[in-house]
């Protein structure tokens, strides 16, 4: 497609989610409702875990790190998605277009690094547990959340840049819920190929690396875990790493069928996104809230001062 004499649109549209004629109140209430259960769900968590003394630990500490980016992650997508309801709602800016994507892959890359951070700070507590106060003190766990931000960050600049600095012509339909790289690859009018082949290589890399890491990760602690003689102290530990290994694999899962697969997107693509920017961030604080024995107890302690 030839992109002379042609400037590039200042405003894109939007397809939006496809879902049966008919059923327009029923998905915009399900969206409405995932939403404001998400921010307040996450909020909880974060809440607890602040004003629990009981709870500043470094796990905790990630915990609220991933408390923070799933209300981010799903902000970037969800109110979009429900704004398509409304009349006009379908359009958003080119500014607007790329600060989608930039944040949608700067919070996914973070999540990513940060449930690998949050499976090596199990490692440490139930394989090193004489080391851990030493190797996972609270500078560590600093440095390591800011490595996290800035590795996302370098990591969807390069992929913001590579995705709006080619030539696009008049075409201004992105066939998606959001502005995401496939979609927006569609619509240039020069070969993205190589562009696709980066996005492959690119998402391919940090996520089958953080993976690998946590399942590497894993296999030391349940060999570790089974070693510990006390039925009690057994149970704890599968508990505490199971709601880590279950967040892992329904984030992980679409996001690799999705990516791996750019060249071809479906009408499926838009439900396999929001199981990862709307039900797992959802789903993550009642996934550690009914699995976490710590956070059971705090949240009844705060209950029980607030009923007296």
């Amino acid at each position: 497609m030839e992109c002379s004499n042609q400037s590039a649109p200042t405003e894109f549209i939007l397809a939006g989610l496809r879902y049966p004629k008919g059923l327009e109140i029923p998905v915009f209430l399900f969206f409405l409702i995932m939403y404001i259960l998400t921010l307040s769900g996450n909020s909880l968590i974060l809440w607890v875990v602040v004003s629990d003394l009981q709870l500043h630990k470094p796990m905790y500490w990630f915990l609220c790190h991933l408390s923070v980016m799933d209300m981010a992650f799903s902000s970037v997508v969800v109110p979009r998605v429900i704004a398509g309801f409304v009349p006009g709602g379908k359009v958003i800016s080119l500014g607007e277009c790329v600060s989608q994507l930039f944040f949608f892959h700067f919070l996914g890359c973070t999540e990513c690094f940060l449930y690998t951070l949050m499976a090596y700070d199990r490692f440490l507590a139930i394989c090193r547990p004489l080391h851990y106060s030493s190797l996972m003190n609270w500078r560590a766990c600093l440095g390591l959340s800011l490595g996290t931000f800035i590795g996302g960050c370098l990591n969807s600049m390069v992929e913001t840049i590579l995705t709006f600095q080619l030539p696009f012509g008049q075409r201004n339909l992105v066939d998606y819920i959001f502005c995401d790289i496939p979609a927006v690859l569609k619509l240039a009018c020069a070969d993205t190929r190589l562009n696709e082949m980066m996005v492959v290589i690119d998402v391919g890399l940090v996520v089958m690396t953080c993976f690998l890491l946590i399942l590497t990760s894993y296999v030391y602690i349940v060999a570790a875990i089974l070693r510990i003689k006390s039925k009690e102290g057994r149970r704890r530990a599968f508990s505490t790493c199971s709601a880590h290994l279950t967040v892992v694999g329904i984030y992980y899962i679409p996001v690799l069928f999705h990516y791996l697969r750019p060249t071809s997107q479906d009408s499926m693509d838009g439900v396999i996104c929001v199981l990862y920017t709307a039900i797992t961030p959802f789903l993550n604080p009642m996934i550690y809230t009914l699995r976490n024995k710590d956070i059971k107890l705090a949240l009844r302690r705060h209950w029980g001062k607030n009923s007296e």
